[in-house]
């Protein structure tokens, strides 16, 4: 291993990062933490017809969200970069002039042609090789043929420059994960490296920055091994050593197949907007391809920097499974500090409780009514159906809620008057008092507690699920339970015809 670690997350900035390119760049952090070494990000935006608006704003706030902080790179909106090898983004009219000069250097040491194809010059040939049942590739008719070039530029047909692949023998190298890969140089065609305008392809432009930028490792997706013959023509040709390549397992949905939108969010944004904590997908995206041992899940952030290795990455694709996320969030939330999940249940509710409960939202209170909702959540999302009864009292639900199973009508309209009086009349409005008088009036009214207790659920928090009836009851309060109750009363007469 090199004396310094430098590895890159490198994104187009073509879409919103999805969970399996953000997987790639916390593989890069975690290798470049474990090494001391220092982990770069790059803007590879050379594909300018697929750019889309706030990307790469996108591709950094996942990066912050998740808490993978860069050495060198992008730091604002404005521009701004920091470290010594940029500029940081590939559009950067220097880094154009650079790759300019690297293809004109490959032209003139005949290791790379002009080609005046048109599209549909290209088109026809996939065609009938298509045709003929030969896989489709670039058949390097303009190879060798540099006479031509005044005419063809007379035309004012499109110029590219195609590098020279080896036709003969095979190309080999060595995966850090899948060993020594070989392909047959017969296979490959003669690609581009720089387009008809001006800007080069993602097979030259990410050699000359990785060169540029003393990268020593290269952590990507495995869809980049069928490429790595055509880097390491390039870095032969141009006589540079290549750094070390890793290519990263698939991702797969449950059904085996690539990961998609039809597998459910695939945004790391999406999942933050459902509530989802940083540190448990951070946790998630991890097991995705890596595993320190076959039991271990659980791992903090400082865990998972001391047991990282690329040998410990597998192969095989690694399935996402929504419903572990779930579950592994819910972990990270129960065991979260309350006073720090309230504060993020506050932030959550601000969002999205109706304008009507009033504003700024009660932090003091929310701090009791939090730990009483602490184990059922799984997601931030969830706090507004766990918590808002708390905060709201137009409660909506129907009256036949309140009557319960073997329960009369009688006895249901029974049941709220004299808990009504009971609480009425307590010294004070703790849960033990609470839970301790209401059993004995269970008795007294000869019903189960069950039957007491899921009336006065429903009249209290207007749910069958919602969290211990006494604890949840003394954070209400005595005048608000009473004044549930009263409603719940009225709403029973009129249900029943009882007025």
């Amino acid at each position: 291993m090199p004396d310094t670690v430098r590895v890159r997350y490198a994104p187009s900035p073509t879409g919103i990062p999805h969970v399996g390119n953000i997987r790639t760049a916390l593989f890069n952090w975690l290798f470049a933490r474990r090494n001391k070494g220092q982990f770069i990000v790059r803007i590879e935006d050379t594909d300018r017809a697929r750019l889309v608006d706030g990307a790469t704003e996108a591709i950094l706030e996942s990066l912050r969200w998740l808490g993978l902080d860069w050495d060198e790179g992008p730091i604002g909106k404005n521009g701004d970069e920091k470290g010594e090898y940029g500029p940081y983004f590939q559009s950067n009219p220097h880094r154009l002039a650079h790759y300019s000069e690297i293809a004109q250097q490959l032209l003139e040491e005949g290791k790379a042609y002009d080609c005046y194809c048109t599209p549909e010059e290209l088109s026809d040939m996939r065609k009938a090789q298509q045709k003929r049942g030969e896989p489709p590739k670039y058949d390097g008719r303009h190879r060798g043929e540099p006479s031509l070039r005044a005419k063809h530029e007379a035309e004012g047909r499109p110029r590219v420059i195609r590098f020279a692949s080896k036709v003969a023998g095979e190309t080999t190298f060595k995966d850090l994960i899948r060993g020594e890969i070989s392909f047959q140089n017969s296979l490959l065609d003669d690609f581009v490296i720089l387009k008809s305008d001006g800007f080069p392809t993602y097979h030259l432009a990410h050699i000359i920055d990785d060169r540029a930028m003393a990268i020593s490792h290269v952590l990507r997706a495995d869809e980049w091994v069928s490429s790595t013959p055509r880097h390491m023509m390039i870095h032969e040709a141009l006589g540079w050593n290549p750094p070390a390549y890793a290519h990263l397992p698939i991702i797969l949905g449950p059904d085996r197949s690539k990961l998609s939108k039809r597998h459910g969010a695939t945004s790391v944004l999406e999942y933050r907007t459902q509530g989802f904590l940083p540190q448990a997908l951070m946790n998630f995206l991890a097991l995705l391809g890596w595993s320190f041992d076959d039991k271990t899940e659980i791992f903090t952030r400082e865990q998972l920097i001391e047991h990282f290795s690329i040998e410990n990455i597998n192969k095989s694709g690694a399935i996402f499974n929504t419903e572990k996320l779930a579950w592994m969030n819910g972990v990270y939330i129960r065991d979260m500090d309350t006073s720090e999940l309230t504060t993020a249940v506050c932030e959550r509710l601000d969002r999205d409780l109706p304008e009507e409960i009033s504003r700024p939202l009660n932090t003091a209170y929310l701090g009791r009514v939090v730990p009483l909702v602490q184990g059922r959540l799984k997601l931030l999302a969830e706090s507004r159906e766990l918590t808002e009864f708390f905060l709201s009292d137009d409660l909506r639900y129907e009256p036949a809620l309140l009557l319960q199973k073997n329960m009369s009508e009688d006895g249901t309209l029974q049941a709220l008057t004299e808990a009504e009086a009971c609480l009425n009349q307590l010294p004070d409005f703790g849960a033990a008092t609470l839970e301790t008088k209401l059993r004995a009036l269970a008795e007294q009214l000869e019903i189960k507690t069950g039957q007491l207790f899921g009336t006065l659920r429903i009249a209290c928090t207007g749910s069958k699920a919602a969290p211990p009836l006494f604890e949840t009851m003394a954070v209400l309060g005595r005048q608000r339970c009473m004044d549930r109750i009263a409603r719940a009363i009225v709403l029973w007469r009129t249900y029943t015809n009882r007025i």
